[in-house]
């Protein structure tokens, strides 16, 4: 969810950038690219534990392993990772 602050930066760039679309500034802001990449993750994990138990746990069995064992630390590598100013957003 767009916190007031953000939504005020939204529209600011809107009214500026009248050729981007609202659809493109979700897609290249920070907090859609962390859900892409730990949807990646997810679907990774989805792969590897159907592979051993050879069939499709499917998305939420998978989701909820992976939460359970892999996102706190998952997330904490990607924050280290990050720069210093993108950590704010």
């Amino acid at each position: 969810m767009l916190h007031s602050g953000e939504l005020r930066d939204l529209d600011l760039v809107m009214s500026e950038r009248p050729d981007v679309s609202a659809n493109d500034l979700v897609k290249n802001s920070n907090l859609y690219r962390e859900f892409q990449a730990e949807r990646e993750e997810i679907l990774k994990h989805k792969w590897i534990e159907s592979e051993k138990v050879g069939y499709d746990i499917g998305f939420e069995r998978a989701l909820t392993d992976w939460i359970i064992k892999y996102r706190s630390k998952w997330r904490k590598q990607r924050q280290a990772q990050q720069p210093a100013s993108n950590q704010g957003n």
